[in-house]
């Protein structure tokens, strides 16, 4: 839980995200391409560390399909950069997986204004943190994920002191394992990819890592949920010209059809890939096919299965 010592959480989480990085020291002298250089090489350096937490990120998918399961949310709490990253992740869960748009939220700092201009004062503010919490209803079957690269970002541990509270599964994700983020979260994520190639600016290789472990965190317990057949998007809601092509394309790949089997099969369902491709693969209609995604929990290749619809 949050300190209530009076230390500054803000001032114990300092000590790798704030700190100088030597190999970028006089970057300020260097030409254009020496800079970017740089930043690759540090770059270079996210992606192993993110590896080395694979472990818990799994634990954490784990966690959250198993909450979602029992009808829980996956929610976003985060800060400047990290609140956008939660924001920008949990918006294209539903277009991407056909997900119903409250089962993964994203809440930041100064609400949706601080989305588009930094609203830096607010991250300050762990009561505003739990009152994000209280305001989205936040409850035991649900999973709330702290997003705060230096792991002391006050709105955030509010958020997240309030969550347990609640009875809600925690994760954390940090750059900083020696954070009170990391102390207070059930699940800790924290990528070690050391200090930035400008001391604090944490919307760069922190940024980064973030983006790649919410990236696994959604895209793997939208699989586990059912939502991919393959390697292919079989749950994308075809809104629009481009998504409909997609939609024909996934088809034709998946069942091996040429685009006018895929279109026929696409209007039977109005234009839901999923029950199409049951279509196709298991030569039934369209009432049979969705029939057989309920039975079989939305999983495609559990409805392909003749024995068990015998």
């Amino acid at each position: 839980m949050m300190k209530t010592d009076g230390s500054n959480p803000r001032e114990q989480a300092t000590s790798i995200t704030e700190t100088r990085n030597p190999r970028t020291a006089a970057i300020d002298t260097l030409s254009a391409l020496e800079i970017v250089r740089l930043i690759n090489d540090e770059d270079a350096r996210v992606a192993p560390a993110v590896r080395r937490e694979l472990p818990q990120i799994a634990r954490a998918v784990d966690v959250i399909v198993e909450r979602l399961r029992r009808g829980g949310r996956l929610l976003y709490f985060g800060a400047g950069t990290s609140g956008r990253l939660g924001v920008l992740d949990a918006s294209e869960i539903p277009p991407t997986f056909s997900a119903p748009p409250d089962l993964v939220w994203g809440f930041i700092a100064g609400g949706d204004v601080a989305l588009r201009q930094a609203v830096e004062a607010a991250e300050d503010d762990p009561a505003g943190g739990a009152r994000a919490v209280r305001e989205a209803g936040v409850r035991g079957r649900d999973v709330v994920v702290g997003i705060t690269a230096s792991g002391g970002a006050p709105w955030v541990l509010g958020a997240v002191a309030e969550a347990h509270r609640r009875g809600a599964a925690t994760v954390a994700i940090t750059c900083n394992p020696d954070s009170p983020l990391a102390r207070q979260a059930d699940v800790v994520i924290a990528p070690i990819v050391g200090p930035e190639v400008i001391a604090g600016s944490s919307r760069m290789k922190a940024g980064t890592a973030q983006k790649m472990v919410l990236n696994m965190l959604s895209t793997a317990t939208m699989i586990r949920l059912g939502k991919v057949y393959d390697n292919l998007m079989v749950d994308v809601q075809p809104t629009n010209a481009k998504l409909r092509r997609r939609a024909v394309h996934i088809l034709q790949e998946a069942a091996g059809v040429d685009p006018e089997a895929a279109r026929g099969a696409l209007e039977a369902t109005g234009y839901q890939v999923k029950p199409a491709l049951v279509m196709l693969l298991a030569g039934v209609d369209a009432d049979e096919a969705r029939r057989r995604l309920v039975a079989a929990e939305g999983f495609v290749r559990r409805a392909l299965d003749f024995r068990d619809f015998q």
